[in-house]
């Protein structure tokens, strides 16, 4: 599998694809094309969740009103329970992310 290529259509929703799942740690490919999450819906995970953006330009919400912009190469560490949103994902190019889900700490 190559990490940058994109299947053809993509799907309306997110692609979420698994790439190692032990149940300790989930690295994950996320290919999102425009996707944001639904009004008023924050996510609030159980685990740590580090993520760069391999591809494409997002916008991630926190509760706490901070606002972060990420282009291609940009990373950024989630801890548990810290609420956040996905805001804006880019469509030209769609973004392709690798995160890493776990007790990262």
């Amino acid at each position: 599998m190559n990490i940058f290529r994109i299947p053809h259509p993509l799907p309306a929703g997110e692609l979420l694809e698994p790439l190692l799942d032990n149940g300790d740690i989930l690295i994950e490919r996320i290919i999102s094309n425009g996707q944001a999450s639904p009004p008023g819906f924050w996510y609030d995970q159980d685990r740590d969740e580090w993520a760069v953006l391999l591809q494409g330009r997002a916008e991630i919400l926190f509760a706490d009103g901070r606002r972060i912009t990420l282009g291609a190469g940009d990373h950024l560490f989630l801890a548990a329970r810290e609420r956040h949103r996905v805001a804006f994902t880019s469509t030209e190019p769609p973004c392709i992310w690798l995160a890493v889900h776990g007790r990262l700490k």
